[in-house]
């Protein structure tokens, strides 16, 4: 009896390995803020529905709370990013604003309108813009008459960060979230390799550059993702908050660093901005990489490894 014992173990657990259940990569497409959204998982086939529900739960959520013309300015999703973009509006002496949403309306691009809008009408827009003019006030975001919120530079990143912190609760170690170039990874790619992240060329097709990251938030601002021509001249999405105007001295800025919401930020202020290494300074987890309006490449802050091509 006791000869057998070990054979009988032997059988069991190689039929207990055989009928357990293998993790292979799942991949899917969603839709999150009219933008097609990937998402690529290592785990089991069964667990990959719930994954799914958790990233299109979230996803939902912020969707619900930060949509052009949401006017929720009191729950504690709203105020806790409020004051996150405010501390980014600071720090890059208000280079990113999220009440630029007027401004934003005025040259076309929220209803793909486009037009050029006449100094008058970019001075009157000004006036009400600025995070400075926000009041706090029993809990609750207090606006100026006409003024509108512009989420879309943040809020997609805050999703992507607290899909990939659901994903991480249900065991999840290795996978990537990836909206329109807003992204997040976390442990080795199928390759058994950090991820490799391709940072797109403003100006001719393929790729600038590639990254090699894992646990890190990636975020991408340029002049070629929304645009309109009028006589040859660029008019882009990325306005100046103190101008009005394009921002003019880039084509295009890639952040990486350990949370996305601020990659996405970091990425608009440092374009708009004429003194991006003063911005970045200031996020010393944080590296970018520019490419000014001649196409020279520039890299500022944490260095992060990049193959340029």
């Amino acid at each position: 009896m006791d000869k057998k014992a070990p054979l009988f173990l032997v059988a069991f657990i190689s039929f207990f390995t055989a009928c357990a259940p293998q993790e292979e990569w799942n991949t899917a497409t969603l839709l999150y803020f009219d933008t097609i959204c990937e998402m690529n998982v290592l785990c089991e086939p069964r667990r990959f529905e719930a994954c799914q529900k958790e990233v299109q739960r979230v996803f939902a959520e912020i969707e619900a709370s930060f949509s052009p013309g949401i006017t929720d300015l009191d729950s504690p999703l709203v105020l806790n990013l409020y004051d996150k973009a405010l501390q980014v509006y600071q720090d890059s002496d208000g280079f990113f604003d999220i009440t630029v949403a007027p401004l934003t309306r005025l040259w076309g691009f929220i209803d793909k309108r486009y037009q050029l809008p006449s100094p008058e009408e970019i001075e009157k827009t000004l006036r009400i813009m600025g995070m400075d003019k926000i009041k706090k006030e029993n809990g609750r975001l207090v606006l100026l008459p006409d003024m509108e919120l512009d989420w879309g530079g943040i809020a997609k990143g805050l999703g992507i960060d607290l899909a990939a912190e659901a994903l991480k609760k249900l065991g999840i170690t290795r996978s990537f979230i990836n909206s329109g170039g807003d992204l997040f990874c976390w442990g080795k790619n199928p390759s058994n390799q950090p991820w490799k992240i391709g940072i797109m060329h403003p100006r001719n097709k393929g790729y600038l550059g590639v990254l090699s990251v894992s646990e890190l938030g990636v975020a991408t601002t340029g002049d070629y993702q929304r645009y309109f021509e009028i006589d040859h001249i660029r008019y882009h999405h990325v306005l100046d908050p103190h101008t009005g105007y394009p921002s003019r001295n880039k084509q295009s800025v890639t952040v990486v660093g350990p949370q996305a919401l601020y990659c996405d930020a970091l990425s608009t202020a440092l374009f708009a901005s004429p003194h991006p290494k003063k911005i970045i300074e200031k996020y010393p987890e944080y590296g970018a990489l520019i490419v000014d309006s001649q196409g020279h490449v520039l890299a500022v802050g944490k260095n992060f490894p990049v193959e340029l091509l």
